[in-house]
């Protein structure tokens, strides 16, 4: 006679690894990576380089530590990604005029340049989803809605915040 294995609670059902959103979160994100490897090969840029750039074709010019704030990355993150895309030609960092402690970041004309082969990259991204404009949309606000929430409720457990 073999023992039986007992049918879980409702509550234990939630323990279950495929009911984890965070590992659903985890799982399309490397899925995304995956994509992303792909698309952004011919553009010689890694995902994270990518996100750097974006930030710059949209803002211009910024400081390494505002750039660090848009990408949600502290500088001994960045500053590896920034020291590849200078040496790679794309972005060129100088001492700020104004605070000599502040090193800002700007793309080179061969950084900016690359925008332009860079337009094709979202409408690959989308097809490789099978959403449609409006989905990847309403997944993108949710997600934002999410990273709010989570960001508060982190907040909210720092020792001193009340």
């Amino acid at each position: 006679m073999t023992p039986t294995t007992p049918t879980p609670t409702a509550e234990e059902n939630w323990l279950r690894l495929d009911r984890q959103i965070c590992f659903s979160l985890q799982a399309a994100s490397r899925a995304f990576n995956g994509v992303y490897r792909v698309v952004l090969k011919d553009l010689g840029l890694t995902y994270p380089q990518y996100l750097v750039m974006l930030v710059l074709w949209e803002q211009g010019a910024l400081p390494v530590k505002k750039l660090g704030e848009h990408l949600r990355l502290d500088s001994g993150t960045l500053s590896p990604l920034l020291k590849r895309l200078e040496a790679a030609g794309l972005v060129r960092r100088e001492r700020s005029a104004r605070d000599e402690r502040s090193v800002e970041v700007r793309p080179t004309e061969e950084g900016a340049a690359l925008r332009e082969r860079a337009l094709q990259v979202p409408r690959r991204i989308a097809a490789a989803t099978g959403f449609d404009l409006d989905e990847i949309r309403d997944l993108r606000e949710r997600l934002d809605q999410l990273t709010g929430a989570l960001d508060s409720a982190a907040l909210d457990e720092t020792p001193g915040c009340s």
